[in-house]
Formats: structure tokens, C-alpha cells, sequence
């Protein structure tokens, strides 16, 4: 007798502006693999100055997307987790981080809770956000805004650079 698990689909959008930044997303992709589920696509990384607060240093973010066993809500639980053992400490919001980990979409429900909105309320607006989830799933359909990614990416106001990083 064969059982199938079925498995969800997620994306999610890492990064950092502290430290070793290329090591801390191998180190969350890593902790991702082992605690989330497979990833079954990762865009290139891509660096861009900081949004909302321009007084720190360039992030560096990253596009994933996995399969998972695990509910919207306990993906949220690992990815506080993962974050936390990885060092973060939450300060202010937009503060210089060594690790942000956020759901941009999860199969394509829309969940609109106290701790939990997804999809996340600020993907049609960054583009560091959709030119990474746009090199892997530019057709994927915005579930509230009933439009593909590679369509808000092209209606973007977002003025800041986004560009491919090349390790030195």
C-alpha cells in the first residue's frame, strides 16, 4: 500500500544586511532545506539598498521556492525559529538585520491574520521582491491581485537599483 503525503507549495523571500551576508543566506537555505521542506527553485541573489531606511548597508535577497508539510501557521513558527537561532534580534522595524525570512505566498491562499498576512501586503510594491520571484515563477497568479508576478513587476513604482550580486 502507498500513502501520498501531499505537499504545499511556498515562497519565500530571504535576507540580510549584516555580516557575512552570502554566508548567512547559505546558513538559511540550509536550516530552510532541513526544517521547512525541499526547495525545489532558488532564484540568483540579488543586492539592493536598504527599503524604507537608505542609513544602513545593501541587502542581499533571494527568492525560494519550496514544498512543504507544514500549515501557513507553523511554517511561520519555523521561520521565527530559524531566524532566532541564526541570531536575529528584533529591534525597530526596517532595522539592519543579519536574516529576514518572509512568505511571499503560500499555494494561493490569502490569510489575513493578527501575525500572519499572506500574501505578504508588500510584494506589488518592491522590486527586490518581484525580480527574483519573477526569474521563477513569472506566471504565477498574485491570488489578490488576480494578476501574474512579471505583470507587477512591469506596473512598479519602486525606484530602487536591483542588481544580479557577483561575489568578489
Amino acid at each position: 500500500m502507498y500513502y501520498c503525503i501531499s505537499m504545499d507549495k511556498a515562497y519565500l523571500l530571504i535576507g540580510g544586511n549584516t555580516g557575512n551576508r552570502t554566508d548567512y543566506l547559505l546558513q538559511a537555505r540550509t536550516l530552510i532545506q532541513e526544517r521547512l521542506g525541499y526547495i525545489v527553485k532558488a532564484s540568483g541573489v540579488y543586492e539592493t539598498a536598504a527599503w524604507g531606511r537608505n542609513d544602513q548597508p545593501d541587502f542581499l535577497n533571494q527568492v525560494l521556492e519550496i514544498e512543504t508539510h507544514l500549515n501557513p501557521e507553523g511554517l511561520m513558527a519555523e521561520i521565527l525559529n530559524i531566524e532566532e537561532d541564526m541570531g536575529r534580534i528584533r529591534t525597530q522595524k526596517n532595522a539592519p538585520r543579519i536574516i529576514d525570512i518572509d512568505i511571499l505566498f503560500y499555494n494561493e491562499e490569502i490569510i489575513n491574520e493578527p501575525h500572519l498576512h499572506i500574501p505578504h501586503p508588500e510584494i506589488q510594491n518592491r522590486r527586490f521582491v518581484l525580480i527574483p520571484l519573477a526569474e521563477i515563477a513569472p506566471d504565477f497568479i498574485h491570488p489578490v491581485f488576480k494578476s501574474s508576478v512579471k505583470t507587477l513587476l512591469s506596473e512598479c513604482k519602486d525606484p530602487l537599483d536591483v542588481r544580479l550580486f557577483k561575489e568578489q
